[in-house]
């Protein structure tokens, strides 16, 4: 179930790549397929490619249903999926993983403006809308960077979302949205108390 391809992906990786919602639940559940496998080129689990191409349906399958609003109850239901995951001898898919690039599912999902991917992950009690990937940036500030105003708008309802966070280049979210010219996005972190429209990155 899990021998790869020339390209190092998995038959769990092209379904759940190209949406096959069906296919995916088969080898998870019939075939025991691994969840946790990431691909030679890019470091990507399944479920990151499913949430990057936004097929929410497959992510739901991923997720097996265990969502929950951050906090106690989140961390609670986390580690009932991990028991029961251990049960049926497949391996706990850990939502937060990142990749070679440090680029989580979430991640993922907020650069290519998925908002009901996003918001799917964000029902997770165990993932970090605040984590940064290699190069210091969030999921917060790779949706500021591509316009995506309806990404933007949810991590913005999250307390643990900083909207004035540097990345490596002390560049924030509103600096990567103003350069690319998303006046929607810059509206919305000018009305946060947070963001300050003034602050230079490395290079002044």
């Amino acid at each position: 179930m899990d021998q790869r391809d020339s390209a190092g992906l998995t038959p769990l990786m092209w379904a759940a790549m190209h949406g096959h919602e069906e296919v995916v639940r088969l080898l998870l559940q019939r075939g025991r397929a691994r969840s946790d496998i990431q691909d030679r080129e890019y470091g990507r689990t399944a479920l990151s490619w499913a949430a990057g191409n936004g097929h929410g349906g497959v992510v739901r399958v991923f997720l097996g249903g265990m969502v929950a609003n951050s906090g106690s109850m989140g961390r609670v239901l986390g580690n009932i999926a991990q028991v029961m995951s251990g049960q049926f001898r497949k391996k706990y898919i850990n939502p937060d993983k990142p990749d070679n690039s440090g680029q989580t599912p979430l991640f993922r999902a907020a650069g290519g403006g998925h908002v009901g991917v996003v918001k799917l992950l964000l029902e997770r009690g165990d993932i970090s809308p605040n984590r940064p990937d290699n190069d210091g940036r969030t999921p917060l500030s790779w949706a500021a960077s591509s316009g995506h105003d309806g990404v933007v708008n949810l991590l913005l309802e999250r307390e643990d979302a900083s909207p004035g966070r540097l990345d490596n280049d002390g560049r924030t979210p509103l600096w990567s949205a103003s350069s690319n010219g998303h006046d929607g996005v810059v509206k919305s972190l000018l009305g946060r108390e947070a963001v300050s429209p003034d602050r230079p990155d490395n290079d002044g």
